[in-house]
Parts: structure tokens; sequence; C-alpha cells
């Protein structure tokens, strides 16, 4: 079918979430789902092959699910809808709408303050709402934050890794909500994940090691949007911090995008990038993320070059741009590293995904660590301890690849971890079918 047309189908189509165990779905009245008078720019965003945000589709439904409620908000930068417009101002003006108080994740609600940073509670300086911060002094809204709302919404825009705290403050709203006497209900706003919602890979997080850096047991590359994400957790026992009664009275809601499919990288969704995070300025960055953001940790690896090439261009200390490819240029199918010399004669490597069907995002950090191994005979993972020692594993998730790295160093049996956790991977893709948004 021509692209076009494909589009201008599903602008009639029926919009709202399936209906879950515990879950309401379609709107704030519990129907499966509506039928929606899509206005003239959003029909446009589809017509021209943009896809529709859960934002845009809420606003096409004419804000049916949450007229007359008083509403919170948790958002950042990026949360904006198809035409930039931020959500925090499509809900404030939208008619019938009582948007009453904003919440802000790590980075705070403008996306500006540096990572691990602690944001401080403040007011929107467009709308005088109060911002209460997730990123302070509590990483839980409180009851008395939570107190005279009606309904939670969420809208982030995820990178698709375990690491990105995003969805770990997602899981914490949702346990927040629903530990109430009185549970709110939570809507997830959808969006796309950057990297589609086919490559699920990497390590898998071990139970022991759940922290807000790595907030849910599963691969480090997850496959999932955020409201798939959502869907899961409520869905399934342990997922969430709540008892078995708590689970099964909670009410969630996932406003459904359009127009996007798990074959779809952001490339494709004809939408602009916004900012996530200071570091992941770009969709190329939140990709690189996923591919060396686990091998800088520990050995020596760095990830850019000053304020460039976030998370892509990679360098080793005392090394050319030829040990770089003579030792990873093969290591990872797909994958290709450009040989780079910067204007301070800086020389490495920028990762380039020359075929996106053969590649594994996660193991060229994998290769980096044994080659750092190789590079530094005394062992870099041998001599990390204490809290570096943790925020490594927290990052990777696995304790026991720590500890083979720290006694072992080049020779350890990268070999037999990557085969382990591709069938991890395949195992948590086809646990969580069922929750998916998207064919």
């Amino acid at each position: 079918m021509e692209r076009r047309h494909f589009f201008k189908i599903i602008a009639l189509s029926s919009f709202g979430a399936a209906l879950l165990p515990g879950c309401v779905g379609g709107g704030a009245s519990g129907g499966a789902s509506s039928e929606v008078n899509v206005s003239s720019a959003n029909a446009t965003l589809l017509a021209t092959g943009k896809t529709l945000l859960g934002i845009d589709v809420l606003q096409a439904e004419n804000f049916n699910r949450i007229k007359g409620l008083r509403c919170g908000l948790v958002t950042h930068r990026a949360g904006v809808n198809g035409q930039g417009q931020r959500t925090v101002d499509v809900l404030f003006n939208a008619p019938g709408v009582r948007l009453t108080k904003l919440f802000g994740p790590e980075h705070g609600i403008d996306g500006s303050a540096a990572a691990e940073k602690s944001v401080k509670n403040e007011k929107d300086k467009k709308t005088g709402l109060p911002i209460y911060s997730l990123y302070g002094a509590t990483r839980r809204p409180t009851p008395a934050m939570l107190s005279d709302l009606d309904v939670i919404l969420i809208d982030f825009q995820d990178i698709g890794s375990r690491s990105y705290t995003y969805i770990s403050c997602m899981k914490y709203v949702m346990e927040a909500c629903y530990n109430l006497p009185h549970p709110i209900k939570v809507i997830i706003l959808d969006r796309p994940n950057p990297l589609g919602g086919e490559k699920v890979d990497g390590p898998m997080l071990d139970t022991k090691w759940k922290s807000y850096v790595g907030a849910y047991e599963m691969p480090y590359v997850h496959g999932l949007t955020i409201g798939e994400i959502a869907r899961w957790a409520i869905s399934t026992p342990g997922v969430l911090d709540l008892s078995e009664g708590q689970r099964k009275n909670a009410q969630l809601d996932v406003v459904a995008m359009r127009g996007w499919r798990r074959a779809m990288t952001w490339d494709q969704t004809g939408l602009t990038w916004v900012p996530t995070s200071p570091r992941i300025p770009t969709p190329q960055a939140a990709l690189g993320y996923a591919m060396v953001g686990l091998g800088c940790i520990v050995g020596g690896f760095s990830h850019s070059f000053e304020n460039q090439m976030h998370f892509r261009f990679i360098k080793y200390s005392k090394r050319k741009s030829a040990d770089l490819v003579a030792a990873l240029g093969k290591s990872v199918p797909g994958l290709k590293l450009e040989p780079k010399t910067m204007s301070d004669g800086t020389q490495g490597v920028y990762t380039q995904v020359e075929n996106w069907n053969q590649f594994y995002p996660c193991e060229i950090s994998l290769h980096m660590m044994k080659q750092a191994c190789i590079w530094d005979s005394s062992n870099p993972f041998a001599r990390t301890t204490g809290t570096a020692r943790e925020l490594f594993i927290k990052h990777v998730g696995s304790e026991a690849f720590f500890e083979e790295l720290r006694t072992k160093g080049a020779a350890i049996n990268l070999e037999a971890w990557i085969s382990k956790w591709r069938a991890e991977a395949n195992a948590f893709r086809a646990r969580t079918r069922s929750y998916q948004l998207y064919s």
C-alpha cells in the first residue's frame, strides 16, 4: 500500500488502549475505544506520514478521557506534541481540562540539569503551575503532592535503554498512585521507542541490583514503548512494588500512538527530536547510549569529543584510530568504526551502523570491556571497588559478569555471556509480546 494512503486510512480508525486485567482502557468512562474527530492539524500530520503521538491522539479525542478531572502531569523538555508545542501548554489551554500540578524527573522539567544533579521544586514560568521535583528531596510523589488529583498523566520521551531513568520515574509514580487508600488513575501518553520495537538486546538485570538506574528486570535494550512497559508492569505480579490487591485494582490507560510500527526507528517517524537530556541532544546519541554507554563506565574508554558526537565517538587514551579499528572493527556484525582525527589531534572512531538487521546494539560495549583488559594488563575491573563497583553492576545488571571480568580480565568467555543474554532477550520478548500495542 502506498505510504500516504496508509496514513489516511489509519486517521479514520478508532483510538484507545486495549483492556487489561485490572486496568481501564480507552477513556475516562472505561470504554474499550472511542471514535475520533481528528483535527485538521492532526490529520495533516498523518497525511504527511508523521507519527501521531499519544498527546496528539488525546487532543484529537477532544480530551474526552480527562475532561472535568483534576490532572497532574509528569513530563520533561521532550514532552511536546507533533507540532512542537509543550504538552504542559496543550493541556493547560484545553477546554474542560483542569491541569493543576506538574512533576519533573531527572534533569528537571526543562531538561537542563546535569545527570544526577538534584532538582528543586519550582513554578512553571509560562503557566504558573507548581512543579514538584521527583529528583530532589524525593523520587516518588508523596501523598501530599498527589492530593486533590483524580488522574496523573505521564508524557516522557524514552530512549529505549534500561538505565535511562525516565522509565524508573514512571514506575515510581505508578506505585505512588496505586499505593494510596484511594488510588489515582494513571494515563500514559505513548511515544516512539527511538530504537524501534524489534531490537531486544544486552544484559538482563539481576533482581538484587534493582535501583533507580535499573528499575525493571529486563534486557538493557528493551524494545518497548513507555506505554507497553506500563502495560507489562501492571499486568505482571512483582514488576511493581504493590500488593496483589493494589495491582488488580489499579487503573491504567495508555493513549496509543497512530502511524508507528515496531520496525520504525526515530528517523522514520517524521518527528523532530527534542533533547531528552543534556547528553542526548540527537536521536543518534540515543542509539549511541545503548551502544557504548556501558563500555565507558569502567576501563578507560570515553564516548564523545568535547560537546560533539555524544555516545558515538569512542576513544581510548594513548591509542590511535587505527588501534581501535584493528581491535574492535570486526567485533560486531553490522557496525562500522570510522577513523576520525579531531582538530586538536585527538584520534578515535565514530560508530556507524551499516546493517541494522544484523546489528546487536549492546555488544560493542562488551567488547570494549574485554579490550580494556587487554590494553591494561593490570585489569581495571580488578581495581574497581566500592561505589564504582556498585554503579557498574547497577547499570550493566549482572554481578556474576562483573566478577568474571574482575577475576579473569581479558580471558573472560564473552561469547558465552552474549549467547546467554541473547536467549534471555528472546524470552523477554516472548513474555511481553501480549502487552505490545503496535505490530
